[in-house]
Formats: structure tokens, C-alpha cells, sequence
């Protein structure tokens, strides 16, 4: 039952599904119940419930890997401001991508240099990027760009964590 004044009574906020123990903690500011030092890990492919909001709000990371499993992984990123993904394409992944906050350009092809769908991206939207197609996502706000990614199947191996865009391009 939902309390006004506290709102709903899990008794397990507390537990190791919000006290993530992978990345260096840090205090989340977005929702009381991550208030506390939180880590962000792969949970994968054990059963997990988040808040996906908050979590991609707390993000600081350019990649972390949330959850890999078997057909699909989710993934939490945050692109500084004028940063982009890079341009990339999964050919055999489609990708679901939805920002959490902030705003960007989407731009999409068939072609490496002929990226003719393209699209300004806010808080709220969600990008479908069928696999074989061409893409970017460019920061064009002023704060960071926060979203999480869903590829099916999985496109970065379990755990993976990417600090920044260079991080994530040496890797590559």
C-alpha cells in the first residue's frame, strides 16, 4: 500500500540491489531511497528491479553495463555536454535507446555518410535503432546527456564499464 508521506513500503531499499558494489560509491541526489553511497554493476543474468530513472540519473559513467543476460543487456550511459556516441552500427543488434534527461540529436542511415533520419531528442524519448543501421547521438544540451540502452542481443561483454569516450573508443 502506498503511504503519502513515505511512499511505498519495501522493506528492502536497503539491500545489495541499491547498495552496488562494483564502481566507486558516490551520494545519488535523484531519489531518497538511493540517498546512500551506491554502486553501479552488471546484475546479470540474476532476477533485478531499479528504479531505471534514477539510475540512469546517477550515471556518471559515458557506459555501464546494468544487466547482461543471454538475448538482451542494459546498459546506462551519460554523454557530456557536446560529446556524441560516435558513429556506429550493430548488425546483428537492435537497440533501444530512451533519455532520462537532457537533450540531443539522433541522426540514423543506411549509409556511413548518409545519415538522412534525424531527430532532436529530450527527456522522455525513446530511439529504436534497428540492427544494420548507421547512427549517432550527440549532446546538444547543457548538462550531461543521461539515457540507458537495451541491445538485443547483448553488444559489450558482462560488466563492462566505460568511464569516459576515450575509455570506450581504446577498447573499441
Amino acid at each position: 500500500m502506498y503511504d503519502p508521506n513515505g511512499g511505498y513500503p519495501y522493506h528492502d531499499w536497503g539491500n545489495a540491489l541499491y547498495h552496488f558494489d562494483c564502481c566507486p560509491s558516490y551520494p545519488c541526489q535523484y531519489h531518497p531511497y538511493l540517498s546512500g553511497n551506491i554502486y553501479l554493476r552488471d546484475y546479470g543474468p540474476e532476477p533485478f528491479v531499479i528504479n531505471i530513472h534514477e539510475a540512469a540519473k546517477c550515471n556518471t559513467n559515458f557506459r555501464t553495463a546494468l544487466w547482461t543476460g543471454s538475448h538482451f543487456q542494459l546498459t546506462l550511459m551519460s554523454i557530456n555536454v557536446g560529446e556524441d556516441i560516435g558513429l556506429e552500427i550493430h548488425p546483428g543488434v537492435d537497440q533501444f535507446l530512451r533519455i532520462e534527461q537532457g537533450q540531443g540529436l539522433v541522426m540514423m542511415g543506411s549509409q556511413r555518410d548518409r545519415l538522412d533520419y534525424q531527430r532532436c531528442v529530450t527527456s522522455g524519448d525513446a530511439i529504436i535503432i534497428p540492427a544494420g543501421t548507421w547512427h549517432n547521438l550527440m549532446n546538444t544540451g547543457q548538462v550531461p546527456l543521461k539515457l540507458y540502452s537495451i541491445y538485443a542481443p547483448p553488444q559489450h561483454p558482462h560488466g563492462t564499464v566505460h568511464v569516459t569516450k576515450p575509455i570506450e573508443d581504446h577498447d573499441h
